[in-house]
């Protein structure tokens, strides 16, 4: 069965939770190489959201992800506002008018969210930042097979792991770059809420 837009909402009401969850962890990690603001700035844009979602649910996938995407270009401060904006609206376009994704579109769409993101940003691996997480979760989501909740769970799996590499990582890009070689030791914040929302939305799928 594909993912229908009652499917994406839901995920994206899950990723809401997760934020509001990790909101104090981000901004720990924020305030060790960046503006202390990643964690708050994601649960204003997410909470926004939601509230839209409660008063306006699209009826396609294609045009929740547009919302989620205009909204959080509108609410997020930072760096991440614009990034996250544009990975969401990427992936509306990718997906068009499709009723329900299935996993190939599902890959399809991180894919253009990772090409918006590094347009975007300029950002490239090993420049410590979500790019480190995404472009790992969109090799894994092309390679994984059977149902979207699979895609997205490989797609998680490989972000976590991502985010994870970062920590080493001396910063080329963001405020982060200004610190040089004090930046390594942390983790990433972009690249850690990257994954945070993968495995919010792999795991509303599978409930779906």
């Amino acid at each position: 069965m594909g993912c229908t837009a009652a499917d994406v909402v839901a995920a994206l009401r899950a990723a809401g939770a997760v934020v509001q969850e990790h909101r104090d962890e981000l901004v720990r990690l924020d305030q060790a190489i960046g503006d202390a603001d990643h964690g708050e700035n994601m649960k204003r844009g997410f909470t926004a959201l939601l509230s839209r979602l409660d008063t306006e649910p699209p009826d396609t996938p294609g045009k929740v992800l547009k919302l989620a995407a205009t909204t959080l270009i509108s609410t997020v401060g930072g760096a991440a506002g614009p990034l996250y904006g544009t990975a969401f609206l990427r992936a509306s376009a990718a997906v068009g008018d499709a009723a329900e994704l299935d996993p190939d579109t599902v890959a399809r769409a991180l894919q253009a969210a990772l090409e918006g993101v590094v347009a975007r940003g300029k950002a490239v691996v090993g420049d410590k930042t979500m790019v480190d997480a995404l472009t790992p979760a969109v090799t894994a989501a092309a390679c994984a097979e059977g149902t979207v909740a699979a895609t997205l769970s490989a797609a998680a799996d490989a972000a976590a792991e991502g985010a994870s590499s970062t920590v080493p990582m001396v910063a080329r890009k963001g405020r982060a770059s200004y610190l040089g070689e004090r930046s390594a030791g942390h983790m990433d914040p972009g690249a850690r809420s990257t994954a945070l929302l993968l495995r919010a939305f792999a795991d509303a799928a599978a409930k779906a």
